[in-house]
């Protein structure tokens, strides 16, 4: 099965060149959900181009009856933040335009003025795919609004174009799947929400982290927010509704690398994803998902840990490591300016935990990140 590709400007420069995604859009013969992946929104986080890359080929190896609905895909997002580079570093997590996280800036149809208990009464009782269809043009008319006001004279900044462009192509999906690895050096994990815990299994990685709360407005929070916020609502006048949509952040290992084992384990646990949900069918793995337990945890578990001082770190902990309330983390050796020998700061952890997230520069200055532990 041959994917349909098409390549889709996003932004014009100053020099006249266009910066483009690509899309590759398979389309099984029966209908079904539709599946939406991205990767590389920040740029320094490539691993999820190599995992599009191996499901591409995958996918490729499929014939039309064993796809249940239709796969897109769009490999290296941002193509600015891709590009973005300070000596040999990749950077490309902040639009140099206005400072802004690239993934912060996301329309969330929850935070407009809608009378959302309005339509779930007179949507009380009826059917809960007619209900989906219905929520959904309400949220595909208001989105309309946003491409009127690019089209103005006045026009709208940089990111309110990059998030529509990038917004439309997954608006009306079932499922997101938004690759990213850390900025730093990572552990593999993902993030799920509510309700979603049985299928955070399904992709077979040993972390996973429940968004609550949510930390602004990412891609694949605005996605699932709106959803969230419907079956709450029902749930309030008594109706448990749980719509078949999902959302996932999957983060594959460190920034600036492919790390194979990283890919390895995001292609395994997507094709174990899309194969127990039904949408690739009459497959089976050839290596088979191994059934580890996964450790679920939350955001309100995570802490991160600042530089108290500037200085050079000697760490003490690695990736994966499990650390006990009152273990040192790491050394903090610092050249005071102060007629004073240098000092030597223990750092403690201030809870138990697991090291998932470790910054990669060892020379830091004051109230810098240097790790986190979920």
């Amino acid at each position: 099965m041959q994917p349909k590709i098409d390549s889709i400007p996003i932004l014009q420069l100053a020099s006249g060149d266009l910066l483009s995604l690509q899309l590759y859009r398979f389309q099984g013969a029966k209908s079904g959900p539709k599946v939406y992946l991205q990767s590389n929104l920040h740029g320094a986080e490539i691993a999820g181009n190599a995992v599009i890359h191996q499901l591409l080929e995958w996918l490729m190896h499929l014939e039309p009856h064993q796809l249940h609905g239709e796969i897109w895909l769009v490999p290296m997002c941002n193509p600015l933040a891709t590009n973005q580079r300070s000596h040999y570093f990749s950077t490309g997590r902040f639009n140099p335009y206005d400072g802004k996280d690239w993934n912060r800036i996301f329309w969330d149809y929850a935070k407009e003025n809608i009378d959302l208990l309005g339509f779930v009464q007179s949507h009380l009782h009826l059917d809960a795919e007619f209900v989906r269809r219905s929520y959904l043009e309400r949220i595909q008319l208001q989105f309309a609004t946003l491409g009127d006001k690019l089209r103005s004279p006045a026009s709208a900044p940089l990111s309110e174009h990059y998030r529509f462009h990038l917004q439309s192509l997954c608006l009306d999906a079932d499922y997101l799947i938004d690759l990213h690895s850390t900025s730093n050096q990572g552990l593999d994990y993902l993030y799920y929400f509510s309700g979603r815990d049985e299928s955070a299994k399904l992709f077979r990685l040993d972390y996973a982290i429940l968004l609550d709360p949510y930390d602004g407005d990412a891609f694949d929070e605005a996605f699932i927010k709106p959803w969230l916020a419907l079956e709450q609502c029902f749930a309030t006048l008594g109706r448990n509704l749980h719509f078949n949509v999902e959302a996932w952040t999957l983060e594959l290992g460190s920034g600036m690398q492919m790390k194979p084992d990283s890919v390895h384990k995001g292609v395994l646990g997507i094709q174990n994803y899309l194969i127990k949900k039904e949408i690739v069918q009459g497959i089976v793995l050839s290596q088979p998902v191994s059934k580890q337990q996964i450790y679920l945890t939350s955001t309100r578990q995570i802490k991160k840990y600042y530089s108290p001082y500037g200085g050079m770190i000697y760490p003490k902990v690695s990736l994966g490591e499990s650390v006990q309330m009152g273990q040192v983390l790491y050394s903090l050796l610092s050249f005071n300016k102060q007629s004073q020998s240098p000092t030597l700061t223990e750092v403690l952890a201030a809870q138990d935990g697991i090291v998932y997230d470790l910054a990669y520069n060892h020379a830091t200055n004051s109230g810098e990140y240097v790790l986190a532990t979920f």
